[in-house]
This record gives structure tokens, sequence and C-alpha cells, in this order.
């Protein structure tokens, strides 16, 4: 145990494990906003799943890794305008959308895979992002450097993401309407504000960020992409929006403490505690239940998963 602690209290573990975290907090950044719209969206591992693709994809025929996040964002936001069009427009059931993108994008990226590289791709690799070259003052930092300055541009991204969330939902008048939309649409758009929009751009942002999140996990460090790559993380990310009381502060920390688990679990392996390695595998997992379990579901939008027919009275 001693070694144990010795390698998990150091710089190098938490920077790794916000490495770690940082799919799930931009999925689940962009989830949070279209879940206070009243929307549920369990189609988030989808979105992942396809915007981890594209951006391998695209990054590998246009050999830039830029040009493969921008085509991982595009492709995301076609998912979120499908997610839209069915689940506001068309009024379906949340729940089946979510699982009909969830089994199309599974077979879609599995598909793509293979009539574009072929059944053994194992040696593929595109061009991805490194670390961002800071002084190397900063890198050299006790602590600090190995956690924030030995990062991608996506790390960055995440980090800012949850406080620019916050800022728009309690300081502004779109994130106002956001959450009026959740709690009760019919006197939003009484004020006039248009329910049907609101959840469309929301869906929207949901899928971009989607998009990012996807490429943060295929092109940083592996730059590749194998079946089923998200291992369900977005359903993570949507558990961390319920235990973070669909609040972006609390789904940021939830992604988090996933983070950590999963940096936890890595040590495990390499210290070599004599233990079965399917038990390490399982830490992310279960923490995920057990914080579930402790924190609850707390407050949600009073109109979350209802739908809403503008025309009724």
């Amino acid at each position: 145990m001693g070694e144990l602690a010795s390698v998990i209290f150091t710089a190098e573990f938490l920077g790794n494990s916000l490495r770690f975290a940082t799919p799930l907090i931009l999925a689940a950044m962009g989830g949070v906003v279209n879940e206070r719209t009243g929307v549920l969206n369990l189609g988030m591992d989808g979105m992942m799943l396809i915007g981890a693709f594209s951006a391998f994809a695209g990054s590998y025929f246009t050999g830039n890794a830029w040009m493969g996040v921008l085509i991982a964002v595009i492709s995301c936001l076609l998912i979120g305008l499908l997610h839209a069009f069915c689940t506001v427009t068309l009024v379906m059931n949340q729940v089946v959308v979510a699982v009909a993108i969830n089994t199309f994008s599974m077979g879609l990226a599995s598909s793509l895979l293979r009539t574009l590289f072929g059944t053994s791709t194992s040696a593929l690799r595109s061009p991805g992002f490194e670390n961002i070259a800071w002084p190397q003052a900063l890198q050299d930092l006790p602590f600090f450097g190995p956690v924030l300055f030995q990062q991608t541009i996506f790390v960055y991204i995440a980090i800012l993401a949850v406080p620019t969330i916050w800022w728009v939902f309690f300081k502004s008048t779109w994130g106002l309407s956001i959450r009026a939309v959740g709690e009760y649409p019919k006197a939003a758009e009484t004020m006039g504000v248009s329910v049907t929009k609101v959840r469309y751009l929301a869906l929207l942002f949901a899928g971009a960020m989607g998009g990012l999140s996807g490429a943060a996990l295929s092109i940083t460090g592996l730059n590749t992409f194998i079946d089923n790559m998200t291992a369900g993380r977005g359903f993570i990310a949507f558990a961390c929006i319920i235990f973070g009381r669909f609040h972006p502060v609390g789904a940021g920390l939830g992604a988090l403490m996933f983070g950590l688990a999963q940096g936890l679990q890595l040590r495990i392996q390499t210290v070599g505690i004599p233990m079965p390695y399917q038990i390490p595998i399982m830490f992310p997992y279960i923490i995920t239940i057990v914080l579930l379990v402790a924190m609850g579901s707390g407050s949600v939008p009073a109109g979350w998963g209802t739908p809403y027919y503008p025309d009724e009275e």
C-alpha cells in the first residue's frame, strides 16, 4: 500500500487523471445544457463515438488534426440535429430516439472503419495533438507543471468550459431562457421564448461538444480508433450530470472523479498489486454507481423528459 500511495499522490497522477476526465467534462458540459432545456439525451455515447471516429478519419485522410476536429464537430452537429428533429419537432419518445442514435452510431462507426481501413486497423495512426509547448519554466514548476502545463488543448477547453457554462446559466439572458424552458416550457413560450429554438440550439451544442469529446478521445495520445472506443463514457457523462444535480460545476467535478478512478486503476496495475486485473478496470464504473446512490438525482428540471406540444392549452 505504501508503494501505491507513493505513485498516487503525485502531480503526474493528477495530471493524467485530468487528461482522462477531459472527454467526460466536454460531453457533460454539452449534455447539461440540453438536459436543462428539458430534453432527455441518453444519446451522448453515440455522439462521442461518431466524434471519435470522424476525428480520426478526418485527421488521417487530411493529414491535419484540426481538420479532424472540424469534421468531428460537423458530424456530431448532424447527430444533434437528428436528435432535435425527432424529439422536438416529431415529439418522439426521447429514450427510444437515444437508443436508436446509440445503436446507429455504433453500427455506422464500425462499418465505416472496416470499409475505409479494412479489417486490420491496429497499425493505423493519424496526426494528433501533442502537449502545448509552454515555456520550460512553467512545465518544470513543482506540482503545477505536470498538472497544468503538460496537457493538450482539449484539457484547457474542458477547464474553461465549466465556468463558461456556469456564467451562461446564471448570468445571462440566454441561460435564463434555457432554465425557463426546462422548468415550465408553456410559461416560457408565453413570455416570448421559443421552446423549439432553445431546445434545437441546446441539442446542437450538445452535439458539438460530443464531437470535441470524441476527438479528445481518439486523436490525443492514441491517435487511432477502435470499435466501441467510448466504452460507455457517454453514459458516464450522463451520470455525472445526474449526480452533479444538473449544475455545470457539479457535473465537471463528477467527471473529474471518474478521471481519478481511471487513473487509480492504471496505477494499481502498474505497481503490481496481486489481484485480478478485471477488478481495477471496474473501479471507475463502481465509483460512478456509488456516487449515483450516495448523491441521488437531486432536483431535476420540472419539464425534463416531457414532450412539449406548443398548441396545447
